[in-house]
């Protein structure tokens, strides 16, 4: 019986001691030991970028013809508005009334790269005639929208998507989802921030990172806990200047606020992001950067 109680009481220390959560601070290495592995891993990816060249949809030899988003200036996309209107007019003018082509959706038209990684449009487009009683609503709205976009382009500014859909909710009754913000994209080609759109700022960065955010100069170390949220024109966006050794992408606020209290950055030199959930597109583009 003593033998059996002795031998209970160890599988129960032993137990416990598997148990404890301390016993993994003692298998950390030291700040330095991994401050040294961070800088070879930091060398060696900035070899591999070096060498790698980015790929593009050009270069992989679809076996059809897919649509590409650029990132083009806003008088790309102002002339191509223009061309637009132009030809709406001719049309009218012949006594054809007027159509949009717009890049279609359908799964038939969906390609998976890759690659890439990334589901793609092919070049099928729709039209959407003003003269037909099904589509002559959606062809509306698509008019205004592109007046809007173009009187942006001409003053050089951007609204958000809750600002565009608050114009258009007086002139028609929809919702925030029937905007056909992805369309105004796809049928220029250009990234949605180049069509003087924005999302709401969800992104928040904090970190050994100092730019300028449309010429003033933003030092990520003293933002306090909250840290800087990201613009959503990343085209004003510039001169990045950091000795950080990585970026870390932290999902959850709660945790981001953790690190940033805790002013993890000055440990281990990095960049802390987070977009509190599903990144936002000015969160994505601020991180290509």
């Amino acid at each position: 019986m003593a033998d059996k109680k002795k031998r209970r009481r160890a599988a129960t220390t032993d137990s416990d001691s598997e148990s404890d959560p301390l016993q993994f601070k003692s298998k950390l290495k030291p700040d330095s030991t991994i401050l040294q592995t961070l800088k070879a891993l930091k060398s060696s990816a900035a070899t591999s970028s070096a060498a790698a060249k980015p790929v593009a949809l050009s270069d992989l030899n679809l076996p059809t013809a897919c649509r590409e988003v650029s990132d083009l200036p806003l008088t790309s996309v102002q002339s191509s508005i223009e061309s637009v209107v132009l030809s709406l007019a001719h049309s009218i003018l012949s006594g054809n009334g007027f159509s949009f082509s717009v890049p279609s959706r359908a799964a038939a038209n969906q390609l998976y790269v890759p690659e890439l990684d990334r589901i793609v449009l092919k070049d099928k487009s729709s039209a959407r005639p003003f003269a037909n009683v099904s589509s002559v609503r959606k062809a509306t709205i698509t008019t205004r929208i592109l007046q809007l976009i173009h009187q942006l382009c001409l003053k050089n500014i951007h609204v958000t998507k809750r600002d565009l859909f608050t114009l258009m909710s007086s002139f028609f009754k929809i919702n925030l989802n029937q905007m056909p913000y992805w369309m105004m994209s796809l049928a220029f080609s250009a990234a949605q921030g180049r069509v003087s759109m924005s999302s709401q700022r969800k992104g928040v960065v904090v970190g050994r990172l100092i730019f300028s955010d449309n010429g003033d100069m933003i030092d990520c170390t003293k933002m306090g806990i909250g840290g800087k949220a990201i613009p959503p024109n990343i085209d004003r966006v510039g001169d990045m200047q950091s000795d950080a050794l990585f970026i870390l992408l932290v999902e959850k606020d709660a945790a981001y606020m953790r690190l940033a209290e805790d002013r993890f950055y000055n440990r281990f030199p990095c960049i802390i992001v987070t977009a509190k959930g599903q990144p936002d597109v000015a969160t994505r583009l601020f991180l290509r950067k």
